[in-house]
């Protein structure tokens, strides 16, 4: 059983605590941790997506945000954040590597398996940017069915199209484009 501290409006535990099934049944708000793994190209910033499980409780089998996951109750968003880089796809971080930007609010109603799912998150948005050879990630296999590099631009106009292939939130989408636009002074 996932436990989550419910949070108030700034991402703070209130000290209550929620089962992850009530948090999404009824949209108790908890928090997440939001890994981009992010490169500079020759042909513009590329983030790395992961591909979620088809057996997901939420957008299977879609492209969503290169490392994510809830933060258990009583952890911190960076201890979390690099626990998923590790569960997911192998990347031993260390705390240093991971370079926080900021959180925003995710809030969502959607069916999935004939289930509502009430989604009601603050993410903390971290970059990770050192290098990674996708052939050589350990993927863990009940979470993703593979990563794939794309254009930081397309991610960004595919979902804004709502294209069903993307499932990653629009705002972390931005967050990382401003922070590697600060970090590399490009357009």
């Amino acid at each position: 059983m996932e436990l989550f501290d419910v949070v108030d409006e700034n991402g703070q535990p209130t000290g209550e605590i929620v089962e992850r099934t009530l948090a999404h049944e009824k949209g108790i708000r908890h928090r997440t941790a939001h890994i981009w793994i992010a490169r500079e190209t020759e042909a513009g910033v590329e983030v790395l997506m992961q591909r979620r499980a088809a057996k997901k409780d939420s957008f299977p089998g879609r492209f969503d945000t290169s490392s994510a996951g809830h933060i258990q109750a009583g952890d911190e968003p960076r201890e979390s954040a690099l626990r998923e880089l590790k569960e997911e796809l192998g990347i031993a971080a260390k705390p240093e590597d991971l370079n926080y930007i900021c959180s925003f609010v995710i809030q969502y109603e959607k069916k999935f398996y004939e289930k509502m799912f009430k989604d009601n998150e603050i993410a903390f948005v971290f970059a990770y940017t050192k290098p990674v050879d996708i052939d050589k990630l350990v993927l863990q296999k009940e979470e993703l069915d593979g990563v794939e590099w794309f254009p930081l631009e397309e991610v960004i106009s595919e979902t804004k199209k709502h294209n069903q292939k993307f499932c990653a939130p629009l705002d972390g989408l931005e967050i990382i484009k401003g922070y590697m636009e600060k970090k590399h002074g490009s357009n």
